[in-house]
């Protein structure tokens, strides 16, 4: 199964319960009228996890040489397209020429 953040950004109910079905574990009747999808994607929005204190302040240690770490370093702004303000052009080209050549056959489209 191929997701696109874009897609996931505008539809992500929808794409919860398609990843669900994939997985083997799709969402009952009993629990998709009770609203757990909707709840599962609340608590897992960018806006709540990024305002945990954990996630605001806390650290963590990477990597073989323990390297601490800010847990803050795994958020920006969680917008579509917010990479053009990180990647220069030559970048962006470079990464979309290695990522189709590694998904060549795949059935993704970018």
């Amino acid at each position: 199964m191929f997701l696109k953040y874009e897609d996931l950004v505008e539809n992500t109910v929808l794409y919860l319960k398609k990843i669900a079905e994939s997985i083997g574990y799709p969402f009952s009747s009993e629990e998709q009228q009770q609203g757990v999808p909707e709840n599962i994607v609340q608590m897992c929005s960018f806006e709540n996890l990024s305002g945990l204190e954990v996630n605001k302040t806390g650290k963590h240690r990477a990597g073989q040489g323990n390297l601490e770490m800010e847990n803050n370093i795994y958020f920006r702004k969680g917008k579509v397209g917010d990479w053009k303000n990180y990647l220069t052009t030559e970048m962006s080209q470079r990464l979309d020429q290695r990522t189709l050549q590694k998904l060549n056959g795949s059935g993704l489209s970018l």
